[in-house]
């Protein structure tokens, strides 16, 4: 009884292994996946982190500028739209800052 104990214990042993195995197998695969060594490249080599960083950074900025001027423009329309339809106490609010934002940018643009 004692000898299939030892071989019972055996085929578990084994079984953890190839578990322990595949389970860092698979921590290496994510790992390799999540480029952890190209991060560890670009902190040897400072500079290229920074020109990626100002590349990142000049991308948002010029995404954030046509981002704010597409809004921008469809809310002076509609303000512009609603001003045309002579609504009493609106209307006029609405055309003043119309106004004043056209002003704003006839003045930025010279």
């Amino acid at each position: 009884m004692d000898h299939i104990h030892r071989n019972h214990g055996g085929a578990a042993e084994e079984e953890k292994i190839n578990a322990m195995y595949n389970l860092t197998l698979k921590w290496a695969q994510q790992l390799e996946q999540s480029r952890i060594i190209e991060y560890a490249e670009l902190l040897r080599r400072p500079w290229s982190l920074i020109w990626r960083n100002v590349l990142a950074g000049t991308a948002r900025g010029i995404g954030i500028a046509i981002g704010f001027t597409f809004f921008a423009a469809t809310i002076i329309y509609i303000l512009q739209i609603l001003g045309a339809l002579n609504l009493p106490i609106i209307g006029d609010y609405i055309a003043d800052i119309v106004r004043i934002v056209q002003r704003q940018l006839e003045l930025n643009t010279y």
